[in-house]
């Protein structure tokens, strides 16, 4: 069974405090970066897969998106979603990413905001989402940096004094599942290296036209651990376009 945290209370209640929660797009600090990724969305069929609140269907709405479809597992993310971020162009619908199906060429824009590390098998998912793509449409994606997720704690190494010694990374060619704490409840969440990443797109009919490796802005750098964000990449945010003569 696919695993749904976001639906647990207690869980779900830690994310609703975080700034990334509260503030929107405004609070995520990847954001300024992955903004400079997107397509035009005017007059674009958009697919937001894992949509979480629906910040980012809300905003390819706001940016001219003829039709806006937010997926996501958790029934909790989609009453949140709805609730602060509707629109007449914006569906929402409640659905593993890997459980949909949809007729070939039925999105110009595929979009994923720091989901596809929850996902088992990501090659079959590219494959679908490159058949859902109309040749020439747009996928672009973050995701957590697989130095983040190598190791598996995702927490640094601490000193006697409780001082900040080091980021573990360990075990990065071996992908699959890691044990991890995220706002101190354990999930499952997969590891694969960045040529597992970005070769999947390439064997997909992808053509990639970036990749970066966001920093914490200048602006934030005063809240809590940011500065500590230098020290090694959390992030990892990737566009690209399917090929005009898409395999």
């Amino acid at each position: 069974m696919k695993e749904n945290k976001y639906d647990d209370p207690r869980f779900f209640e830690k994310y609703s405090q975080m700034t990334r929660s509260q503030q929107g797009l405004a609070g995520a600090g990847e954001w300024r970066e992955l903004e400079k990724l997107l397509p035009d969305f005017h007059g674009r069929r958009v697919l937001d897969l894992a949509c979480g609140y629906g910040w980012h269907c809300k905003y390819a709405a706001g940016h001219g998106a003829a039709c806006v479809l937010g997926t996501d597992i958790s029934q909790k993310m989609l009453e949140a979603a709805r609730a602060r971020n509707p629109g007449p162009s914006i569906e929402y619908r409640q659905a593993a990413m890997e459980d949909l199906r949809f007729p070939d060429g039925s999105f110009d824009v595929v979009l994923s905001s720091l989901a596809f590390h929850y996902v088992k098998d990501f090659r079959p998912l590219v494959q679908s989402i490159s058949h859902w793509l109309t040749p020439g449409g747009s996928f672009v994606f973050s995701v957590e940096h697989p130095v983040f997720t190598a190791y598996g704690s995702q927490d640094w190494y601490y000193g006697p004094d409780g001082e900040i010694l080091h980021f573990p990374v360990d075990n990065y060619y071996v992908e699959g599942p890691r044990e991890a704490v995220f706002l101190g409840e354990r999930v499952t969440k997969y590891h694969r290296t960045l040529t597992t990443y970005l070769d999947t797109l390439l064997e997909n009919g992808f053509r990639l036209t970036r990749v970066v490796e966001p920093q914490p802005p200048e602006d934030m750098m005063e809240l809590p651990g940011m500065r500590d964000e230098l020290r090694r990449p959390m992030m990892l945010l990737v566009s690209a376009v399917k090929a005009e003569t898409g395999c």
